[in-house]
């Protein structure tokens, strides 16, 4: 009775050997399997299967669990689509006319930049073109306050006779045959390591060769224009512009230029005014624009294309026209849906994001809100400007820096188009440094086009244009353009980032797997917890009792020294 008194359990239990701590444990235990240790201990093999079974057991399990692990801090994310239906503020639209001012200040570099064009063009194809025709009626803009402007002399700038157009004969590896591509020459500061940027078609070597003449000659404008010394009228460009029903107010739009796409303008670019909030879908509640379509200002080697650019994008948001938008063509009624998307992204662990790009490593030289366009074109202006000594004449300027010119930077055509090369292959650090808004509205567009006005109405339409705007124009459709816009539907999709694997899920995943291979509980793992506290405690009893009698062992076998 003392003995199994003295065996009853205690808060750390004290074993005689480790085989009556295992056999305790075993047998009191909740995991299954382990009382089948106990039980068939008179039967080897028994033993050893029920052994070997558990061990694979937790082989398994611990395997599973380090696969949920792996997965875990893999971050992996799931998308979840859920559909809303709430009235909405109508995205802002960017028009543009094609038309570029020509700034009296370069007016005289254009013109020598046509004929160059025309001696180019002839040479090559032997046509004679007669460019510089298109621009004897347009009218140059004077600006204001230049005279204190020194460097900006028209006898400063002379364009270079070094950038010719040719063709160089290739042999195309697929098949074999000589070809030839046409383009021009660039070479670095000291004249060498030289390469030339062809094309196969020789249109879009005569454009891009065109357009790096005229970046040239733009920079020589200040870098800030005073738009509204010289700022035309909306009426110049739209005809009528109406919105559910209607007019539009003269706060509804902001005016800018752009060097290549002309004069602009940006319907609801703040999106704050309730009056562009959206609450019937269809096209009679949409933005309804007839525009102007004239192409007697064009500049036709700047731009093939006639009619009017249209952008869709969200608000406070920069235009990015050269990549995105689509072309309205003249004589055209164009009926566009439009349909939102919102993108929510986790950013974090699970994935590379911002909420307004304070966190970005690039400085943006956009003062709208932060989109993955804006900060790449940012990286890449604040790498030009540092390895090529000044900027790319269409992006915003760092402080303290100015717009490339082969007059005072020779070789700087040399090191952009590299550069932009390096870029468009993903070689330069920039898309690692920008990441994508962490919130996101996506546009998705359906367009439909029809003859307008029709053969029977466009008399009594241009009569009422020529009333109302003082339109005057005897072509047939040629100068004029319908565009309405509208949302299809007010419901949108959200797309949602949300992780595959929270906490909660993979506690659940591993009791479930704790569960499936020994059909225990967390109480179980406490139970293992405490079999090995026990063990490491029964260890260090042993020890120092092992340390204790050798040391008694000793003082018992040492001589007395007498008195």
């Amino acid at each position: 009775a003392r003995e199994e008194e003295e065996r009853k359990e205690g808060l750390i239990e004290f074993y005689d050997s480790f085989k009556d701590m295992f056999e305790f444990f075993c047998k009191n235990t909740t995991i299954h399997g382990t009382i089948r240790l106990v039980c068939s201990d008179s039967n080897k093999m028994k033993t050893a299967f029920w052994t070997l079974l558990l061990l694979a057991s937790f082989g398994m399990l611990y395997w599973q669990f380090a696969l949920m692990f792996s997965q875990y801090w893999a971050y992996p994310v799931v998308l979840t689509m859920s559909i809303d239906s709430e009235p909405k503020m109508f995205p802002a639209i960017t028009i543009c006319n094609l038309d570029p001012y020509r700034f009296e200040l370069v007016s005289e570099h254009l013109v020598q930049l046509d004929r160059m064009a025309e001696e180019s063009i002839a040479f090559l194809y032997g046509i004679n073109t007669t460019a510089s025709l298109f621009h004897m009626n347009e009218k140059n803009i004077h600006m204001r306050d230049l005279s204190s402007t020194g460097n900006l002399s028209r006898s400063s700038f002379k364009l270079s006779q070094n950038f010719s157009l040719l063709r160089t004969p290739e042999i195309n590896n697929k098949t074999g045959k000589r070809q030839s591509r046409v383009g021009f020459k660039l070479c670095n500061a000291t004249g060498g390591n030289c390469f030339y940027k062809t094309y196969s078609s020789g249109m879009d070597a005569i454009l891009e060769w065109y357009r790096f003449h005229y970046m040239n000659i733009m920079s020589q404008l200040p870098v800030i224009i005073n738009i509204s010394d010289h700022e035309e009228q909306i009426e110049d460009m739209v005809y009528s512009c109406q919105y559910d029903g209607e007019p539009c107010r003269p706060s509804d739009y902001v005016h800018f230029h752009h060097p290549v796409f002309g004069s602009c303008y940006t319907f609801n670019s703040k999106g704050t005014d309730s009056f562009w909030t959206a609450t019937k879908p269809g096209i009679p509640y949409g933005l309804s624009l007839i525009l102007r379509a004239e192409q007697k200002d064009h500049i036709p080697l700047l731009s093939t294309v006639a009619g009017v650019k249209v952008m869709i994008h969200n608000h406070n948001q920069t235009p990015f026209l050269e990549h995105e938008g689509f072309d309205i063509r003249p004589g055209i009624a164009t009926t566009i849906g439009i349909q939102q998307d919102e993108v929510n992204r986790l950013g974090g662990n699970y994935g590379k994001c911002t909420t307004d790009g304070s966190d970005v490593n690039v400085k943006l030289l956009y003062n709208n809100s932060y989109t993955l366009q804006a900060c790449l074109h940012s990286c890449f202006q604040h790498i030009m400007v540092r390895k090529c000594g000044c900027g790319y004449y269409y992006y915003p300027l760092p402080p303290g820096a100015e717009y490339c010119n082969y007059n005072k930077q020779p070789a700087w055509g040399h090191c952009f188009y590299q550069l932009y090369n390096r870029l468009r292959n993903h070689h330069l650090n920039c898309f690692d440094q920008c990441p994508k808004p962490c919130r996101e509205s996506l546009y998705k567009v359906s367009a439909g086009t029809a003859k307008w006005p029709s053969a029977k109405s466009q008399d009594w339409v241009r009569q009422a244009l020529r009333h109302q705007n003082g339109y005057n124009s005897t072509s047939n459709r040629k100068d004029i353009a319908k565009v309405t816009i509208f949302y299809k539907q007010l419901y949108y999709q959200s797309v949602n980032e949300s992780p595959l694997l929270s906490d909660n899920l993979l506690l659940s995943s591993m009791g479930s797997q704790w569960s499936l291979w020994f059909g225990s509980s967390v109480l179980s793992v406490v139970e293992m917890l405490e079999l090995l506290i026990d063990t490491l405690v029964l260890s260090l009893l042993f020890c120092y009792q092992k340390v204790w009698s050798r040391k008694t062992l000793e003082v018992a076998h040492t001589p007395s020294v007498p008195n």
